[in-house]
């Protein structure tokens, strides 16, 4: 993976960057704490600009942003609803209530989101569904976007050679992170199993 990013950004300079940030937003395993410092190191070296490399990796976050913000746009709010609740133990309420606090809070999420590992991608598909103003997402986006690519495209240059250091301590952030997420879904699965009446669904109204 470091020897394809590394070959993209030698052919393409900063737009290579770019592209793979952009990569990286919809395909989340592809890792962003690699990408950027390496950026970041390139500049350096004089391979790329330091505010070329900002500029780009700030662009390619926006456009992998936006394809996700068009794709939960195009999926629809009922079209989202109906296939969230054929899955199991999810109910239509749940769905109702992740919803309205979307609503409540979707700015925030937006802005934060694209600081959390693989949320900062996911978080693009709701704001679609939900059809937040294109300009609100856009700018938040790119907000969120121009501070964390600058935390790290900065820690690569400062770096230098030693610029992998940044993806360790990016790496236990990362497996925090994932696993309340994951302890959050498994509390969610339990509260459903063992709450009395949980095979039952609710609609509307």
């Amino acid at each position: 993976m470091e020897r394809w990013i590394n070959g993209l950004m030698d052919v393409l300079g900063a737009p290579g960057a770019g592209l793979a940030i952009a990569l990286e937003n919809l395909f989340p395993p592809i890792p962003s704490e690699v990408i950027l410092p390496m950026a970041g190191f390139a500049a350096a070296s004089g391979r790329m600009g330091l505010v070329a490399a900002l500029l780009w990796t700030t662009a390619g976050s926006v456009v992998g942003a936006f394809a996700l913000y068009g794709a939960g746009a195009l999926l629809g709010r009922e079209r989202t609803v109906a296939i969230a609740a054929k899955l199991p133990l999810v109910k239509v309420s749940d769905i109702e209530r992740t919803e309205a606090w979307f609503l409540r809070h979707g700015t925030k999420a937006v802005f934060f989101g694209r600081m959390v590992p693989v949320f900062r991608s996911l978080v693009s598909v709701p704001a679609g569904v939900e059809r937040m103003r294109l300009p609100v997402f856009l700018l938040l986006t790119t907000l969120g976007s121009a501070l964390w690519n600058t935390v790290f495209v900065l820690a690569g240059y400062l770096l230098g050679d030693n610029w992998e250091q940044v993806t360790g301590y990016v790496s236990v952030y990362s497996t925090v992170v994932l696993v309340v997420a994951v302890a959050a879904v498994l509390a969610f699965v339990a509260v459903r199993v063992f709450k009395p009446g949980s095979g039952v669904r609710r609609g509307r109204g």
